[in-house]
């Protein structure tokens, strides 16, 4: 399986790039986002490769991090959304504001792709609320070693949202719950607010009224 490439942009598309490697040349599907983010053609590019290998092709989906291809597996593991309409999500979410809107069950956010409908939307996020709430505690223990080094940053910063689920989860809330008292929290504060303010908001989230 290709998990990656790294080689100089050939040519590219609304919806592909050619990516060539040692004079071999890898046609690649990509959102609206990471195709964006491509340089001029002659110039070097790498890519984060997912291969789906089906009877009649092998087709390579590139993406410019790897927590978009994370977004597209999960994505793509919902009964009904392809590798064509998660690229579609992508395109108009990016990974983080897409975790924000399945914790939050904003189904109308994830509507806005073309090709997903009200009914879809809905099974997207229903389906996918606890696998999101775990991406995001297993991104907060991959980043906890290098937190000291780490520079400071808001709560637009992944890593400050992922550890603001981690330490709720630490006080007994199931991770679901956690990651969506986090998402109505920095919503309320802003996208600046640090873990030291958002912990406080999302435990208020939580609170019985």
């Amino acid at each position: 399986m290709i998990a990656k490439l790294t080689g100089v942009l050939d040519s590219q598309g609304p919806d592909w790039a050619i990516v060539d490697v040692g004079g071999v040349g890898y046609l690649v599907h990509g959102s609206t986002r990471t195709l964006s983010q491509l340089p001029g053609a002659g110039e070097a590019v790498r890519l984060h490769i997912e291969t789906v290998v089906r009877e009649d092709a092998i087709t390579l989906y590139g993406f410019a991090d790897v927590a978009e291809r994370d977004m597209f597996r999960l994505l793509t593991s919902v009964q009904g959304v392809g590798a064509r309409v998660g690229l579609a999500i992508l395109s108009v979410l990016t990974p983080d504001a897409l975790k924000m809107a399945i914790a939050a069950q904003d189904k109308g956010a994830v509507a806005q792709a073309s090709g997903v409908g009200p009914k879809l939307a809905q099974r997207v996020v229903n389906e996918l609320k606890d696998k999101v709430a775990g991406l995001a505690l297993g991104a907060a223990a991959s980043t906890a070693g290098g937190a000291a080094s780490a520079p400071a940053g808001g709560a637009g910063d992944s890593s400050v949202m992922d550890d603001a689920v981690s330490a709720l989860v630490n006080l007994q809330y199931r991770p679901a719950d956690a990651m969506a008292a986090v998402a109505k929290a920095r919503a309320a504060l802003g996208e600046d607010a640090d873990l030291s303010a958002l912990v406080p908001a999302a435990l208020k989230e939580l609170s019985p009224s």
